[in-house]
């Protein structure tokens, strides 16, 4: 057993915490989600400008997942157990750091494996633990305006990150290493900033346990409640996958796809693609707080897969005819299939969460939906066997499965979303 005799930090009650405060987490979430997905229009450039393949620039996006994983899963628990401010803190100094590694990725690949792993831990900790201070900062608020801040915050983070670091990879001096610099500079001074904003979790010190027993802890936090187990498996583990599969697909896939049809341009229009994709996701998501609203949550994930769906289907189709102009409506249908997806999760989790596993719970949320950005690597290593156009159309017949298991659980289980823990 842990050792219960330990000195305890009072969390910040809810007089203490000033109305806009959350803002200065948000921007934390904001920067690096921009550090996160700065990288994703320059792929065209480390092709063609470092030399890298399709599959080992595939790879780089995957080296990020794999430092999401612990960011999302360990950092949330954490940060319930040690507080907020300290976990948040060192995922904005790794975004730091991380982009000052990717300025020496020029001429080897082991600067950017690294530099992506960084990142991910960075973006696995603002999302994990960022959602849940935005919620808890955010008095008077509704649940569904504290998920709002927080998903539109990172998605504008992520959407201007990429159309900054693109434009100037294109006409911008030393493109491999001037977006990094502009990051580093952004964000430099905001873990100053988070020092100022009050703890809202309380801080146990002096635990004497064993490792064994702090990580038996920590799977506590992570673990489901029992009323929404079945909630759980039916409609939000079909869904979370596609709210990166979309992005992977939109941002990764298609322009990759057209890139002969559109000459020199084919960074700017890869840059183009992502801003477009997180702008419409991010022009949504009021939707999806409307959506949930009207029914539980009931629509909201139905909604989602439906237009994901329809996204999958005009992938597929530009497999077979390579427009770029399709591809752009297959990422405005992706970005808004994102935008709802990622804020009606959100949402089911704060409804299932207690306050005590609050991060833990949107962790294990984001390492599901983040699973999903996996899929162009997977597509570029099967490619050597299977064309895009076959691939696709089973992507497209996917999303529809999903689609019949999240509105079949979605009417299953609409009455029986589990109550707050204690």
């Amino acid at each position: 057993m842990l050792d219960t005799h330990t000195t305890q930090q009072p969390a910040a009650s809810a007089a203490s915490v000033r109305p806009g405060q959350w803002r200065t987490v948000a921007a934390a979430m904001f920067v690096c989600g921009w550090g996160g997905n700065q990288f994703t229009p320059l792929l065209l450039m480390y092709r063609e400008l470092g030399g890298y393949s399709t599959l080992s620039v595939d790879a780089f996006l995957g080296a990020y997942v794999v430092g999401l994983v612990p960011g999302l899963l360990l950092a949330g628990p954490i940060s319930d157990r040690r507080g907020r401010r300290p976990v948040m803190i060192a995922g904005t100094v790794a975004s730091i750091l991380a982009s000052l590694v990717l300025c020496f990725g020029e001429h080897s690949a082991w600067p950017i494996y690294v530099g992506r792993l960084m990142t991910g831990v960075a973006v696995g900790i603002a999302m994990a633990v960022g959602s849940s201070w935005v919620k808890e900062l955010s008095t008077g608020a509704d649940a569904g305006a504290a998920a709002r801040r927080a998903s539109l915050c990172q998605t504008a983070g992520f959407g201007l990150g990429a159309g900054v670091a693109g434009a100037l990879a294109q006409w911008g001096p030393w493109p491999m290493v001037t977006p990094y610099v502009v990051h580093i500079v952004l964000t430099a001074a905001v873990p100053v900033l988070l020092l100022r904003i009050p703890e809202t979790r309380t801080a146990v010190r002096g635990a004497a346990g064993s490792l064994r027993d702090l990580l038996r802890a920590l799977a506590a936090d992570l673990r489901i409640p029992a009323p929404a187990r079945r909630r759980f498996r039916w409609v939000v583990v079909p869904m979370a996958p596609w709210v990166f599969g979309a992005a992977g697909l939109a941002y990764a896939v298609m322009p990759e796809l057209v890139d002969n049809r559109v000459g020199h341009w084919g960074l700017a229009y890869a840059t183009a693609l992502t801003v477009l994709t997180l702008g419409t996701g991010a022009a949504v998501q009021p939707l999806a707080k409307w959506l949930d609203a009207r029914a539980r949550g009931g629509r909201a994930p139905v909604a989602a897969m439906s237009v994901m769906l329809l996204g999958t289907v005009l992938c597929a189709v530009n497999a077979a005819v390579l427009s770029p102009w399709l591809a752009g409506a297959a990422a405005v249908a992706l970005g808004a299939g994102y935008g709802i997806a990622v804020v009606s999760g959100l949402l089911e989790i704060q409804r299932m969460a207690g306050p005590d596993d609050l991060a833990g719970l949107t962790g294990i949320y984001y390492t599901l939906a983040y699973a999903g950005f996996l899929l162009p690597t997977v597509l570029a290593t099967l490619s050597a066997w299977l064309p895009y156009s076959v691939m696709l159309a089973a992507v497209a017949l996917v999303a529809l499965g999903c689609l019949v298991l999240v509105t079949v659980g979605g009417r299953a289980t609409r009455e029986v979303s589990a109550p707050a823990r204690t």
